[in-house]
């Protein structure tokens, strides 16, 4: 158990912030699943705007690396080029 208050704020603060990333994490991916399922062309092409903005984000805080971010945004970029 933590002896400082400063030991016990940063537990509180550390369990916050695994559960807001857990729920950005989670999100992404679903909207990257409901991208890869998406048939419509325009439909598919505003998904992608929101979905590579969300990847940027996570990769910025480090949620995810930086190059799973790309290599996804490259992949869902193809995806979509060729609907």
């Amino acid at each position: 158990m933590a002896n400082h208050k400063s030991a016990l704020k940063r537990i509180r603060s550390n369990d916050a912030k695994r559960i807001r990333n857990k729920y950005q994490h989670k999100t992404t991916r679903n909207a990257v699943r409901d991208l890869r399922t998406s048939t419509d062309k325009k439909e598919a092409e505003g998904l992608l705007t929101k979905v590579v903005s969300m990847l940027d984000k996570l990769a910025k805080n480090n949620v995810i690396h930086k190059n799973k971010a790309a290599n996804l945004k490259s992949k869902l970029s193809k995806q979509v080029a060729a609907l």
